[in-house]
């Protein structure tokens, strides 16, 4: 299949201080409120992250080959996995992420001839974690990895992307702290 989406979840979650993926939303985690839009747009979804923790939310889960290396380990795992030529990256603390945006994200990311297609908001700053990458870049997040370059943004200055324009203020939002949390749940 030429796309698929995938969820990033192994991250630590320090500043909120418990697991992100697990905070209810709309009744569901929210890692599997992510999922369930991600999946309406690509076709199918997958969790990076272990099994262990997230395998009862209802999606396959894949297994991170640099886990503890941060976000560009989770994509890596996206890249290299063969189960989409179009990758779909969105960390699975973004709510906002709906699943009708996320297809003019994929569409974007298919007519254009760049390696990604990254959302970027009204200030012009990236947000590689709500991006489609082409497979054919696994080779080059491995080395960056195995090199220490543990930066998405290092991912990015490496290759050539199309910047997407954010199609509304909370499309791209992360929710990183308690405070950001009881404010998007207003």
């Amino acid at each position: 299949m030429a796309r698929g989406a995938f969820i990033l979840t192994g991250g630590r979650s320090r500043r909120m201080g418990r697991d992100k993926a697990l905070l209810e939303y709309q009744g569901r985690p929210l890692a599997a409120h992510v999922a369930a839009q991600a999946a309406a747009a690509a076709g199918r979804a997958w969790l990076v992250g272990p099994e262990a923790l997230y395998g009862h939310l209802g999606y396959p889960c894949l297994a991170e080959r640099f886990a503890g290396l941060g976000p560009l380990s989770g994509i890596e795992a996206a890249l290299g996995s063969g189960l989409a030529e179009w990758c779909l990256v969105l960390g699975c603390d973004m709510p906002g992420a709906d699943a009708a945006s996320l297809r003019f994200l994929l569409a974007f990311a298919e007519q254009h001839s760049e390696d990604a297609a990254v959302t970027v908001g009204p200030d012009g700053r990236p947000e590689p974690l709500c991006a489609v990458y082409h497979a054919r870049l696994a080779p080059l997040a491995e080395r960056l990895l195995r090199e220490g370059r543990l930066a998405v943004h290092d991912l990015l200055g490496s290759i050539r992307w199309a910047p997407f324009p954010a199609p509304h203020p909370r499309f791209a939002a992360n929710i990183n702290t308690p405070a950001e949390w009881a404010q998007w749940n207003r």
